[in-house]
C-alpha cells in the first residue's frame, strides 16, 4: 500500500488534467456534459482561470481574471503545454445558477455562490432552509463527482491515448487562429 504522501505526489496531476479536459469539453461538447446532469442548462468558464506549465524545473503560472476575460493568454499557455490548475465555473441547472472555484490539485470547491433561496420568516422555516441549502451544495458536489468519475474512466481507457489527447491538442492548436479576411467587395 502506498504512503499517502507518495500517492498524492504520484497522482496529483490528474486533477489538473481533469480541469484542462473540462475546459475542452465546455468549449467543444456541452451536449455530452448533459449526460452527467440531466437538468444541465450550461456549464461555462467564469471569471478566473489559473494555468501552470512546469518545464526544466521552472514553473510558469498564468492567471486570467475578470468578467468576460479574454482567454488569449490561457490559450497560448495551453499551446505551450500548460494545464489548468484552477477554474471558476458558472453552472446552470434548471432555473438555478451556481458559481464556484474548483482547484485541480485537490478538487476543492471554494467561493461557492448558491442560487437564491426563500426567506426564513419564522423559526419553523429554518429547518427547511437548511435542507434546501444542503441540497444546493450537494448538487454542485454531485456534478463535480460525476464529471470526475467519467474523466477517470476515460483517462485509463485506450480512448484517452488514441483519441482524446489528439482531439485536445488539435483544439488547443486551432484556438486563436483567425479566419482569413474576406473582402466585402
Amino acid at each position: 500500500m502506498l504512503d499517502i504522501a507518495v500517492s498524492y505526489n504520484r497522482y496529483k496531476f490528474l486533477g489538473d488534467e481533469f480541469l484542462t479536459w473540462l475546459w475542452f469539453m465546455i468549449e467543444t461538447d456541452q451536449n455530452r456534459l448533459c449526460r452527467y446532469d440531466p437538468d444541465l442548462v450550461s456549464l461555462n468558464i467564469g471569471s478566473r482561470m489559473v494555468l501552470e506549465n512546469t518545464r526544466n524545473n521552472a514553473k510558469e503560472t498564468v492567471t486570467i481574471k475578470g468578467q468576460d476575460a479574454n482567454l488569449e493568454e490561457g490559450l497560448l499557455a495551453l499551446k505551450k503545454g500548460a494545464v489548468v490548475t484552477e477554474i471558476h465555473l458558472s453552472y446552470k441547472s434548471g432555473d438555478q445558477h451556481w458559481q464556484f472555484n474548483l482547484k485541480g490539485e485537490s478538487l476543492n470547491i471554494s467561493n461557492l455562490k448558491l442560487p437564491e433561496t426563500g426567506p426564513v420568516e419564522t423559526p419553523e422555516d429554518l429547518e427547511g432552509a437548511v435542507i434546501e441549502k444542503i441540497y444546493l451544495i450537494e448538487k454542485v458536489v454531485g456534478l463535480v463527482n460525476n464529471l470526475f468519475s467519467h474523466f477517470i474512466k476515460l483517462r485509463i481507457s485506450n480512448e484517452w491515448r488514441n483519441q482524446t489527447v489528439f482531439r485536445i491538442r488539435n483544439w488547443a492548436m486551432s484556438l486563436g487562429k483567425r479566419p482569413p479576411d474576406i473582402d466585402p467587395e
